[in-house]
């Protein structure tokens, strides 16, 4: 169980390990009222969420991707926002700018800082590789200081935030592929799919009808934060820390003990941000089944949304019709030998 300091702490947790619980199924629940399937999807991003993490959202267009994240938004509770990315779009645009403003009492004048959209709980970067790396980048420290630089002042991020991007894998004229540094801070890429035939006819159904269903929010973010706290505190076994540390390593081609297949198709493996998101996503999934200690699978569940689009193939890969998710699946089947 989780190791306490006191009594009152294990039984404060174990409570809290329950609403995890019953916060990620009422979260299924209201989500699952305007979006149709995509259970893999939304389990990524409760994932995501509990963690304190950002997602990339890959998908070609109409497969409801801006209004799962609004809609996640609005059954949190949280504040949204949605910056379309355009390629004329300015960094300021995200941040906020500073305008001169006059007292008309006193005459002086002085400026201030009108905030962007970036200063929300939840922020939709919608299409974020259709706008040029110098706007890109206007995302870096929010990402992960939490917090924007403007004008020589620092303003902190109201917290929780999360950053949720899309990205169309099929249309790429006019695009601007995001830096590895910023794909870095992306702690999951999920891939959404299109829906099944019959999902498909529950979606004409629901999206063609007088009025979208209401929604009651599952969860305030001041249990969120309390709950994204007892993640943390969640335990991982050392074995479980040094099998996610080993699945890191084996995407590098440099690493002595890196397996064939990554030497044969790999040019640069994950960084060790993706030995963190491993365990604390592992700890995530265990806690929305009000679980305590997070397993092997549990770090294999998540690590395909965790080291695909941190590992870049080689032209051995490309001719041999490799994909990252395929090279990581065939790394997940070895490492059942691990252990």
């Amino acid at each position: 169980m989780i190791p306490p300091e006191t009594s009152t702490v294990r039984d404060h947790d174990l409570v809290l390990l329950e609403r995890v619980e019953e916060v990620s199924s009422g979260l299924r629940e209201e989500v699952g009222k305007r979006v149709v399937g995509q259970e893999g999807v939304i389990d990524g991003l409760l994932t995501a969420l509990l963690a304190n993490g950002h997602v990339l959202l890959v998908g070609v267009p109409g497969l409801a991707k801006t209004l799962l994240v609004s809609t996640l938004a609005e059954a949190l509770d949280l504040k949204f926002s949605r910056i379309q990315f355009t390629p004329d779009l300015m960094p300021t645009d995200i941040t906020g700018t500073e305008v001169m403003e006059e007292d008309r009492t006193t005459g002086r004048r002085a400026f201030r800082f009108i905030h962007g959209p970036i200063f929300a709980n939840v922020v939709l970067a919608d299409e974020i590789n259709r706008t040029p790396p110098k706007t890109q980048a206007a995302l870096l420290q929010a990402m992960q200081e939490r917090a924007v630089t403007a004008a020589g002042h620092t303003y902190e991020l109201e917290p929780p935030f999360f950053v949720l991007a899309t990205q169309n894998p099929i249309e790429q004229e006019g695009t601007y592929p995001l830096p590895e540094a910023q794909l870095d801070r992306f702690m999951l890429e999920l891939r959404i799919g299109y829906p099944g035939r019959e999902e498909e006819e529950q979606v004409a159904m629901l999206t063609t009808g007088a009025s979208m269903p209401e929604l009651r929010p599952a969860v305030k973010a001041e249990e969120l934060m309390e709950l994204q706290g007892l993640v943390r505190r969640i335990p991982a076994a050392p074995s479980l820390v040094a099998f996610a540390v080993r699945l890191a390593r084996a995407t590098r081609p440099g690493d002595p003990e890196a397996p064939e297949l990554t030497r044969r198709y790999v040019s640069w493996g994950a960084g060790p941000r993706a030995s963190q998101f491993l365990v604390l996503g592992a700890k995530a999934r265990a806690a929305t089944r009000g679980e305590a200690i997070p397993s092997y699978d549990d770090v294999r569940a998540v690590a395909p949304s965790v080291l695909a689009h941190r590992v870049i193939l080689n032209f051995q890969a490309e001719a041999d019709g490799k994909t990252p998710r395929g090279v990581i699946e065939e790394l997940l089947e070895q490492s059942r030998t691990w252990t």
